[in-house]
């Protein structure tokens, strides 16, 4: 089941933070660089976040999470993707992707990544992305950008 979430709920966003550092760990080991931002930030910072999320659950248990934001009208912005890694690579991550096409129908839908962060590139250009850059984020450390519309 996937459903909004509301961040203001303590329980709800502590959950969320202990997901997010799980995900944002297996990335920074991936991409052989701690500094994600996510994976620094606090319960505070994320209850106040702005942008809008959607969770995915198996029973009652969130597993996984997709954060968007509308830079403008024909624009979705998928700022994080997060699976919880206990229960990744069983399709949670593609579904919060197809869940969030179906509400959020924009003509152009961007999203980025570590490059070394094989996973997710490959998530992304299985549902039709395609890199429009790669910036490098430390030495030797790059994210790259992709976007589908």
């Amino acid at each position: 089941m996937i459903r909004p979430l509301d961040l203001s709920d303590r329980a709800l966003a502590e959950r969320l933070l202990e997901i997010q550092h799980r995900a944002y760990a297996v990335e920074a080991e991936l991409i052989g660089f701690d500094g994600i931002p996510p994976l620094q930030e606090d319960l505070e910072g994320l209850m106040s976040s702005t942008e809008h999320w959607l969770g995915r659950y198996d029973g009652d248990l969130l597993v996984g999470a997709v954060a968007y934001e509308f830079p403008d009208d024909d624009t979705v912005d998928i700022t994080r993707l997060i699976v919880d890694p206990a229960h990744a690579r069983r399709g949670h991550g593609r579904a919060l992707l197809d869940h969030l096409d179906q509400l959020e129908p924009r003509h152009t839908s961007v999203v980025s990544t570590g490059t070394a962060n094989t996973p997710a590139v490959t998530l992304y250009a299985s549902r039709g992305y395609h890199e429009t850059a790669r910036v490098e984020i430390a030495p030797g450390v790059t994210v790259t950008q992709f976007s589908r519309g």
